[in-house]
């Protein structure tokens, strides 16, 4: 771990916070594109807190299904939550390189896998927090 890199979950929940609110102002913005990025974003950062909290060495990783895997070991009722993980990775890969962006991200893509994820998010979110 770098040494300004955090390994305590709140600190990543946090941000996740922060990213899962500029995921609804993009999309508000007709910004898909940028919203998906922050979706994945928030779940990266929501399934890191919950895997730190659990005792996992934090890694330079954006996969969101590797993340999954990961924290299937401490939670086996996270699998439903598999393919909503692996199409939001993909939207980090729109923002992020010019080739990918003749997708053509919808809003639509972005708001139903928001609602697909969002439990998924409240259950790490809560695991994180040891609730």
């Amino acid at each position: 771990m770098r040494p300004n890199e955090s390994s305590y979950p709140q600190d990543w929940l946090r941000i996740a916070r922060k990213d899962l609110g500029r995921v609804t102002h993009l999309l508000n913005a007709r910004d898909p594109e940028a919203a998906g990025f922050f979706l994945q974003q928030t779940v990266e950062k929501h399934l890191k807190a919950f895997l730190l909290h659990n005792g996992w060495k934090l890694e330079r990783i954006h996969d969101l299904e590797a993340l999954l895997n990961a924290a299937l070991m401490y939670d086996p009722s996270l699998e439903p939550y598999r393919a909503v993980c692996q199409k939001i990775t993909g939207f980090y890969m729109v923002e992020r390189y010019p080739f990918m962006s003749e997708r053509g991200l919808t809003e639509v893509d972005v708001r139903g896998s928001l609602e697909q994820v969002a439990g998924l998010m409240d259950k790490l979110g809560a695991g994180a927090e040891g609730k």
